[in-house]
């Protein structure tokens, strides 16, 4: 079990207060957070100013595409996040290593599993959304870019979930920055100096995720501890994929469905034209930010509560949800409600057109105020995930989020074909499935609440 002592880069997460370790560790989470959006962002942003709305509707109609296919295997790597930690947390050195290898091999055949979803099933997949002619050529161009850098994109985050099981998250915040001056600098040079326009981004993208995911690996095998990797050990162990899988894939289906509802509703956006589907791509870009910021506290959540649940504190587990819930729902009513009402100016940046600005402060005015509903719902699921149940969360978000979606877009919004009648499923959907993960989170922490501590 967990001694207490911890390496100068890791946080001790089950002993001592948990508040200012709290936002220590979500803090670089977040700012790595954003730093992965402005990848997309500096793409958006390059390509309305320098090559046209039909080259930033191309790109940003394809967002919500390319989550649905990444948020499953993003999901394995939750799994690696709350197994490495579980098994730190009871100090189990053998069973973290075995862990940790079988992760990384792992995230490289999903990069490579992905860059044959890109090659083969891009342009049915946007015909299906229903792009529009005139765009379509290019998303296809871009998407097909895009999904060549997979594997890098994928040992990036199956890194960075190994370095957060241990509390280290400084380091993958300083390899984002590096690798997105990089992108920033290529997106300018591969636009503006050779006209490449969506090829041009989508290669600096692939680029910069490579430096990040090199230097996610150098940091790992260099690494002096239990999560040290070693490329001639690189092996899937059978039980330990098991136990990644049983967390990981349910947290991925949990992505999916998220992400399939939201390509249901950027088809319903489509169906308004080429300028609402500008203004939903530049304020949906805005909230990203937001959703990053308070996702750092989903993070959070899982990797406190695997570790202290691995090491039996379980008495800690209902004080670590209490504080993540406090600062999420600050994070998203102050940057939420900040967002909303700086809206025209922010969206500026992504374009000039007044129409385009107009439909991107109707998203906001509905989505971006209510967003800290989003963050408790998700806050919730990492509590729930932390102490090893991962289903439970994915099947109330299926009914919550994407069955009610559904529902509402066949019924409702049928009847009232407006952009704020379809955003509106979003905060409601928020609601009443963070209504039922409450409950959840009550039934299970309630087995273990009480139960004696292990001796320190």
């Amino acid at each position: 079990m967990g001694t207490g002592k911890t390496k100068s880069n890791e946080i001790d997460m089950c002993h001592g207060s948990l508040f200012g370790k709290i936002i220590v560790f979500a803090v670089p989470v977040m700012l790595s957070g954003i730093l992965q959006l402005l990848f997309n962002a500096a793409d958006i942003i390059v390509v309305g100013r320098f090559a046209g709305s039909n080259a930033m509707a191309a790109v940003g109609s394809t967002t919500s595409l390319i989550n649905l296919f990444i948020n499953l295997f993003i999901g394995l790597s939750v799994g690696t996040n709350v197994v490495v930690a579980q098994f730190y947390g009871a100090g189990k050195q053998t069973e973290v290593s075995q862990t940790v290898h079988t992760a990384i091999l792992t995230s490289m055949i999903s990069g490579g599993l992905l860059i044959l979803v890109g090659v083969f099933l891009s342009r049915p997949m946007l015909v299906l959304m229903d792009s529009p002619e005139n765009v379509l050529n290019l998303s296809v161009l871009y998407l097909t870019i895009y999904f060549a850098g997979m594997p890098a994109t994928m040992v990036y985050n199956f890194g960075s979930a190994i370095l957060r099981a241990v509390g280290d998250t400084k380091r993958p915040l300083y390899y984002l920055v590096v690798s997105g001056v990089i992108n920033v600098i290529l997106n300018l040079v591969f636009v503006i100096v050779f006209g490449m326009g969506v090829a041009g981004v989508g290669l600096a993208t692939v680029i910069s995720e490579s430096v990040s995911a090199a230097l996610i690996l150098r940091c790992l095998m260099q690494y002096d501890g239990m999560i040290r990797l070693d490329l001639r050990k690189l092996r899937i162990t059978g039980s330990k994929l098991k136990r990644i899988l049983t967390i990981g894939i349910p947290a991925g289906m949990q992505g999916v469905i998220f992400a399939a509802s939201n390509v249901l509703i950027q088809s319903s956006v489509n169906s308004f034209g080429e300028i609402a589907m500008a203004g939903n791509t530049a304020g949906a870009n805005i909230e990203g930010f937001i959703y990053t910021s308070m996702n750092a506290f989903y993070q959070t959540s899982v990797s406190f509560t695997s570790q202290n649940f691995g090491g039996k504190y379980y008495n800690r587990i209902g004080k670590i949800l209490g504080c993540c819930l406090i600062c999420v729902t600050t994070v998203g009513l102050v940057l939420g409600n900040g967002a909303y009402l700086a809206s025209s100016y922010l969206l500026r940046i992504y374009s000039s057109d007044a129409e385009v600005i107009h439909y991107g402060i109707l998203r906001m005015s509905v989505i971006s105020t209510t967003y800290c509903l989003c963050g408790i719902m998700d806050v919730f699921v990492g509590s729930i995930r932390g102490m090893g149940r991962s289903i439970l969360p994915m099947i109330v978000s299926l009914a919550g989020a994407c069955g009610f979606r559904v529902i509402w877009i066949f019924t409702v919004f049928a009847a009232k074909r407006t952009l704020p009648c379809l955003y509106i499923s979003y905060p409601i959907s928020w609601i009443l499935t963070a209504g039922v993960h409450l409950l959840c989170f009550i039934l299970i922490f309630h087995k273990y609440k009480g139960q004696q501590e292990p001796d320190v």
